[in-house]
């Protein structure tokens, strides 16, 4: 056999070779893709609290506000006994409630008192603050009564003493509103504005009291509550008080009880004349 047979003998072989060792080589394709980088998952949202599990607010994450908080007025205990008294008697058809301002009825305005108001009821304590008279009235001074009017005037010692924001002051009252419209729900509330406060008509104690009656306006639903709004009559052109009828810038003399009086002697009237 000559090299050329040998040859043509030995290329096949040769071939079938390559290709088996072809064969036994994992495949793999080309160019295949790069598969992409896994993106971090974000965490699922969270789900709304469910309103039955959610937790409350413990006492001490609330703000409570002196003004609305009942309180004893330390050494006036014995006044407030005597309105007890009065208000278990259960004859007092009208009943004026509030500060020194009320109480002075008594004092500076004692003949206007005896003149128009003889027979009503004044339950004034010099000092008092909203929560004062709060306390008042969950400790007796109207258990028994069954007033046709109750003329409430407070709110200048919060003001004044502590300087409450009016916001503070203005919820007092609506608490006392409150406790009023329970404990005499036959009776009407003429709820006098803040008198002026301080000589002059920028005092900043003046300030916060005309703050304080707007806020005190809109309580008022013209029928069980009424709102008066008399400190004007008690300054002059300019804004500053009448020394005549506010001798300290504060509370009335004679003159000043005058003017209220004759502001509210109709809502008096209609009271003391008025069938329950």
């Amino acid at each position: 056999m000559n090299h050329t047979t040998i040859g043509l003998v030995a290329l096949p072989l040769l071939l079938l070779s390559m290709l088996a060792f072809a064969q036994a080589q994992p495949s793999k394709p080309a160019d295949a893709p790069t598969a992409p980088a896994a993106k971090p998952t974000s965490p699922a949202p969270a789900k709304p609290a469910d309103a039955s599990t959610a937790t409350k607010p413990t006492p001490t994450q609330c703000h409570v506000f002196k003004a609305t908080t009942p309180s004893l007025h330390e050494g006036t205990e014995s006044r407030s006994n005597a309105f007890n008294a009065i208000a278990k008697e259960g004859k007092a058809k009208v009943v004026f409630l509030g500060d020194s301002i009320t109480e002075q009825w008594a004092g500076a305005g004692k003949q206007v008192w005896e003149k128009h108001f003889a027979g009503c009821a004044n339950f004034g304590i010099g000092g008092d603050r909203t929560e004062h008279i709060l306390w008042r009235i969950d400790h007796g001074n109207f258990d028994g009564l069954k007033p046709n009017l109750i003329v409430l005037l407070i709110g200048t010692n919060n003001t004044g003493h502590r300087m409450d924001p009016a916001t503070e002051t203005a919820a007092g009252v609506r608490a006392i509103l409150d406790r009023l419209r329970t404990k005499c729900p036959d009776a009407t509330i003429l709820m006098m504005a803040a008198f002026p406060r301080g000589e002059k008509a920028d005092d900043s104690l003046r300030a916060i009291n005309t703050q304080l009656n707007t806020l005190l306006a809109p309580m008022a639903d013209g029928s069980k509550v009424l709102f008066r709004d008399i400190g004007s009559k008690f300054l002059d052109d300019k804004g500053n008080a009448k020394k005549d009828l506010m001798p300290d810038y504060l509370h009335l003399s004679e003159a000043g009880y005058t003017i209220w009086a004759e502001a509210i002697i109709d809502d008096v009237k209609r009271a003391l004349e008025r069938k329950q």
